[in-house]
C-alpha cells in the first residue's frame, strides 16, 4: 500500500498523519507516537509500533471517530505545528550559528544506519551511532543527507534453540509497511541509476527515508533488470564473501556519489563513516578530473572537504581486499582519475601482516580525508598509534587522526518516565538543552525516593516485557521449557540486576564474569543481596568463536545451580535495546583494553539511571569521575598475557561487586530507599547526559570539521 493509498483512506481533517507516518521524526516525540497509541493501543503494539503499517491496517471507523474527537484534534494540531517547525528548520541552532552556509549540504555515508525497528538495516553500534547522528543532525537544523542501503534481507533475526546454537534466518523486507518513499525507480525520469561494474551494467533503484528535516537516502539492488547474483549485491547487511564486499563498497561509494548527482544534490562536505564508504572520495576525485583538474588538484580539494571516521582499534575490522580483486574491479577505472595501476594501487595499499600487502580502505580513507577521527579520546590515540607508519616523518602524537567522541540521540533513548521527571525538575524545555552541563546540576533536587520508585517502574516494564515475549512464542510453540527458563521468566525484580548487551565478538569477552563459577554462584545467590544478570546480542552467522560465546552463557542459564538468575534475550534489536538500558540497576562492559572504540549503550544506561560499570576503555576512559560509576581496574602490566589479563580483570570484577557494587545497591534506609545509590545515580545522570549526547557529538563535528570543510569548499 503506499502513501497515496493510505491517504485515500484517511479522514481530511487529519489526513496528514500519513506525512506524519512516513517521517520518522514522530520515533523521537512521545506527544508525537501517542497520536497512533491513541487511535488503537493494541494495534499499535501488534504492528511493533510501525505506523505505516498501522495506519494500513486500522480501522476507518476509528479514523472517522477521531476525526470529531476535540481532545484527539487539539493534540494533533500541535503536533504538527511543532513537525512544520522542525521541518522549516529556520530557528534550528545551525542556521542561527551559520546563516551564510545554510545552502551547503553535508553527504553522510555509512554502510548501516540504526532508525527505527521497522527498518531492519543495522547491526549494532556503528548502524546506532550513524541514525543518532542523522537525528541529532535534524534537531539542530543540519543540511545533512545520509547514503546507504536498503538491505531487503536486513540482517539476520536471531534464535537461540534448546542446546544453544545461534539460528540465523533472513525475513524479506516488505517495502511497502516501511515507512520510506522510492524516488528513483525504473518509472522515474531516466529511469534507474545504471553503474558500471566490472564489465557489466547494475541497475539501481533508490529510496528515501525521513527524520525531521533530514533525508536519508538507500539504494537496492534487488530489482529485475539485474541478473540474480548482482539482485543479491544489497540484499545483506554484511553477508557475503570478499567479491560481495568490494562490489557493495563500489555501489556505497560510487554509486552513492552518482545517485546524489542524478537527484541534484551537491553537497559542499562528504563524511564517510567508517571505511567501507571510502570508494567515495575516489568518485569525486574522478569528477573533478573529467571537468580538467589534475589528479593532485582534484585530491587536494576532496581532501580539504571530506571527513573521515574511524570505528575500530581491531585491525580485522578494517575492510582490505587483494590487489588482484581490486584490479579485476578497477582496471578501467584508474585511467578517468589520470593514474597508472601502481599509482591508483598504491592510494590504498597497507601491509597486511603477513609480510605483503593489501589495499586497504580505511588507509585509502585516510590519504584522501583532511579531518579525520576516532570515536573516543583514548581511540583517537589508538588509532594515532596503529596508523603511524603512514606517516613516518611525525612523531605519534603528531598522527593527524584526532577524535569526537561518540554520544547518544538523548530524545530517543530517554524513556518516558525518565523524561517526565526531568521536565519536572530540570524545566519543561530541558530537552532544548540538554547538552548544557549546568542544566543537569538540577539533577540532584529530584527527590531519592521519586527517582528510585521511577527506576523500579522501568526495571518492572523490562522484566514484563521479557516474559511477555516467552509467554507469546510458548503459545506459538516457538518455546520450550529451555527457552521459558533462560528467557527471564525466572528473573527477581529485586535483585541487583547487570545488564550485558553488546555484539558477541570475542574481545568483548562476554564470559569474563565466568572465569570463576563458584565465586560467582555465591555472589548470585546470597539470600540477602540477589544478583542476576541479563545478557542480550548476536554473533555474526560467520564468527563461530562468537557463536561458541553464546552457546557457553546460554548453556550456564540452564545450570539449576544458577537457579533462573541468568537470562539471556533473543533477537537483540532498538526495541530490546530500550527496554534493557532503561530497565536494569547496574550496565556492565568488559572488553580487553584497548579494543573498545567507544561504546555507546553505557551512555544510554547512564541516561536512564543504570551507572556503568567498566573496563576503562572507550568512552568510559574519560567519562568515569569515581563517583558515578565503577571502573574494573586490575593494575596488569601492558606485555601480560591475555589469559592473565582476563584473570587478573575477572578478580577486579569479583571484588568491585562484592565490595561495592552490592553493598551499595542493598544499603537501604527506613522507608526503603537506597540513598548512597541514588545519590550516585545521579551522579552518573549528571556527568553523562549532557557530555555523551549525540548534540554536543554533533556540534563538535559542526564546529570542528563541517564547517571548515564548507569554508574551504567556497575557497575553490
Amino acid at each position: 500500500m503506499s502513501a497515496q493509498s493510505v491517504d485515500r483512506a484517511m479522514p481530511a481533517r487529519i489526513s496528514r498523519l500519513t506525512e506524519l507516518a512516513y517521517n520518522l521524526w514522530w520515533s523521537w516525540q512521545p506527544d508525537a507516537s501517542w497520536l497512533f497509541q491513541h487511535l488503537d493501543k493494541t494495534l499499535w503494539e501488534l504492528t511493533h509500533h510501525n505506523p505505516v503499517k498501522f495506519l494500513q491496517q486500522i480501522s476507518p471507523a476509528k479514523l472517522e471517530a477521531a476525526a470529531s474527537d476535540p481532545a484527539f484534534l487539539r493534540h494533533y494540531d500541535g503536533i504538527m505545528m511543532a513537525f512544520d517547525k522542525c521541518l522549516s528548520a529556520k530557528d534550528a541552532w545551525f542556521i542561527e550559528k551559520h546563516p551564510e552556509l545554510a545552502g551547503n549540504a553535508i553527504a553522510y555515508f555509512s554502510a548501516e544506519f540504526g532508525l527505527h525497528v521497522s527498518l531492519p538495516i543495522y547491526s549494532g553500534g556503528l548502524g546506532i551511532l550513524a541514525g543518532d547522528h542523522c537525528k541529532e543532525a535534524s534537531d539542530l537544523g543540519l543540511p545533512l543527507v545520509g547514503v546507504g542501503f536498503v538491505y531487503p534481507q536486513g540482517y539476520f533475526q536471531q534464535r537461540i534453540t534448546a542446546e544453544g546454537r545461534q539460528e540465523a534466518s533472513y525475513d524479506r523486507f516488505d517495502y511497502d509497511a516501511a515507512p520510506m518513499e522510492p524516488v528513483i525507480t525504473r518509472d522515474s525520469e531516466g529511469g534507474l541509476l545504471a553503474l558500471h561494474l566490472n564489465g557489466r551494467v547494475i541497475y539501481v533503484e533508490v529510496w528515501r527515508v525521513r527524520l525531521g528535516s533530514v533525508s536519508i537516502y538507500l539504494m537496492a539492488t534487488d530489482v529485475e533488470e539485474n541478473e540474480p547474483w548482482d539482485r543479491e549485491l544489497s540484499a545483506r547487511l554484511y553477508g557475503g564473501d570478499q567479491e560481495t564486499r568490494i562490489r557493495q563498497e563500489i555501489i556505497l561509494g560510487i554509486g552513492g556519489v552518482r545517485m546524489l548527482e542524478r537527484l541534484g544534490i551537491r553537497p559542499a562536505v562528504f563524511h564517510a563513516n567508517e571505511g567501507h564508504a571510502s570508494f567515495l572520495m575516489l568518485e569525486r576525485i574522478r569528477g573533478l578530473v573529467q571537468n580538467g583538474m589534475s589528479f593532485n588538484e582534484a585530491a587536494d580539494f576532496v581532501r580539504s572537504t571530506t571527513v573521515f571516521t574511524t570505528h575500530t582499534p581491531v585491525p580485522a575490522g578494517h575492510d582490505a581486499f587483494s590487489f588482484q580483486l581490486v584490479e579485476q574491479h578497477f582496471h578501467s577505472y584508474w585511467e578517468s582519475l589520470g593514474l597508472d595501476r601502481e599509482q591508483f594501487l598504491a592510494l590504498g595499499s597497507y601491509p597486511d601482516g603477513q609480510g605483503g600487502a593489501n589495499f586497504n580502505m580505511t588507509a585509502l580513507s585516510l590519504r584522501l580525508s583532511g579531518r579525520r577521527n576516532g570515536v573516543s579520546q583514548l581511540h583517537g590515540r589508538v588509532s594515532r598509534a596503529m596508523w603511524h607508519s603512514m606517516w613516518p616523518e611525525l612523531t605519534e602524537d603528531e598522527v593527524p587522526i584526532n577524535s569526537v567522541t561518540n554520544g547518544v540521540h538523548t530524545p530517543t533513548w530517554v524513556a518516558p518516565e525518565m523524561n517526565r521527571l526531568f521536565s519536572k525538575y530540570l524545566g519543561h524545555d530541558w530537552l532544548n538543552h540538554h547538552d548544557d552541563p549546568t542544566l543537569w546540576e538540577r539533577v540532584h533536587d529530584i527527590p531519592d525516593a521519586e527517582l528510585w520508585n521511577t527506576h523500579q517502574q522501568l526495571k518492572h516494564r523490562m522484566l514484563n516485557f521479557m516474559r511477555e515475549r516467552v509467554r507469546r512464542d510458548w503459545i506459538n510453540e516457538a518455546a520450550g521449557p529451555v527457552r521459558v527458563l533462560t528467557g527471564g521468566t525466572l528473573l527477581n525484580p529485586d535483585a541487583l540486576t547487570i545488564g550485558f548487551a553488546r555484539r558477541f565478538a570475542t574481545y568483548k569477552r562476554a564470559l569474563l564474569m565466568f572465569r570463576n563459577i563458584e565465586r560467582l554462584k555465591k555472589i548470585f545467590h546470597d539470600e540477602w543481596r540477589p544478583v542476576q544478570v541479563i545478557f542480550a546480542g548476536k554473533a555474526h552467522p560467520a564468527d563461530a568463536p562468537g557463536r561458541s560465546l553464546i552457546s557457553e552463557i546460554y548453556g550456564l542459564a540452564r545450570e539449576h545451580g544458577f537457579g533462573g538468575r541468568i537470562a539471556f534475550v533473543e533477537n537483540y534489536d532498538i526495541h530490546v535495546a530500550k527496554y534493557l538500558v532503561r530497565g536494569v540497576d547496574v550496565w556492565l562492559n568488559n572488553p580487553r583494553l584497548p579494543m573498545e572504540a567507544s561504546g555507546t549503550s553505557g551512555q544510554k544506561a547512564a541516561l536512564n539511571g543504570a551507572p556503568h560499570m567498566s573496563i576503562l576503555d572507550g568512552w568510559w576512559y574519560e567519562g568515569y569521575k569515581g563517583t558515578n560509576g565503577w571502573a574494573i581496574e586490575a593494575g596488569v602490566p601492558e606485555d601480560a598475557s591475555d589469559d592473565d589479563r582476563d584473570s587478573a580483570d575477572a578478580e577486579a570484577l569479583y571484588r568491585t561487586l562484592e565490595e561495592e557494587v552490592v553493598p551499595l545497591y542493598f544499603d537501604r534506609d527506613s522507608d526503603g530507599i537506597p540513598r548512597r545509590w541514588t545519590h550516585l545515580v545521579k551522579e552518573a545522570i549528571r556527568t553523562a547526559a549532557p557530555i555523551f549526547s549525540a548534540r554536543r557529538m554533533v556540534k563538535e563535528y559542526t564546529q570542528r570539521m563541517y564547517v571548515p570543510a564548507m569554508l574551504d569548499a567556497a575557497k575553490k
